[in-house]
């Protein structure tokens, strides 16, 4: 069997980057035996396609306005997950990616198991901020939950790396680590452009 656990969002808009964070703490600590991929998925909407359609099973990661209270994490099955990603948009990635598993469907070649695990965010609007801390403290149980559904569902138990910090300068430690203070760094926009522009 083929799967792809698909981890979509923007790291750049706080807790949408929250499916991408999932997948990279999945590939931190862990090491998957062949047929299982792993990815980031970013915003790139049709560009994953031909992923999806080489994939038996998907496991998709992703922030997902359910109307619950932040930090809510769900798992939503099969036919239901098309739905969910299209119910309550958030940005745009989340309409591109309805598509592509509309277009996989109308081709026939979409998975024949989905899986959504899903945190319900708190702040989006943050422009180079990272997951809130409500969204944070989700990201273990949903790599615990993402894990069991590989197992449990699919057969698939991969092996434990051991302690290992990330060197990757966008990884979740290095990059909010670096991130300077909202004093240092405007956040909405400079008022000494948009004063002469918009006034």
């Amino acid at each position: 069997m083929g799967v792809l656990v698909l981890g979509i969002g923007n790291i750049l808009w706080a807790d949408e980057g929250f499916g991408v964070r999932v997948v990279e703490r999945l590939g931190e600590g862990w090491r998957f035996p062949s047929g299982v991929t792993l990815m980031d998925g970013g915003t790139q909407g049709l560009y994953l396609l031909p992923h999806i359609e080489e994939a038996d099973a998907l496991v998709v990661i992703d922030a997902i306005d359910y109307g619950l209270p932040p930090g809510t994490l769900r798992l939503i099955r099969d036919g239901d997950v098309p739905a969910f990603l299209g119910a309550k948009k958030m940005s745009l990635h989340q309409t591109g990616f309805q598509e592509v598993l509309a277009t996989a469907q109308l081709t026939g070649r979409c998975p024949g198991r989905l899986r959504l695990v899903g945190v319900q965010p708190a702040v989006l609007d943050d422009y180079g901020g990272g997951l809130t801390d409500v969204v944070a403290a989700q990201v273990e149980p949903a790599a615990a939950l993402a894990l069991d559904i590989l197992g449990r569902e699919f057969g698939i138990v991969p092996e434990p790396r051991g302690a290992a910090t990330p060197s990757d300068p966008v990884s979740r430690h290095a990059y909010e680590g670096g991130r300077p203070s909202a004093a240092d760094a405007c956040r909405i926009g400079d008022p000494r452009v948009l004063a002469g522009r918009f006034a």
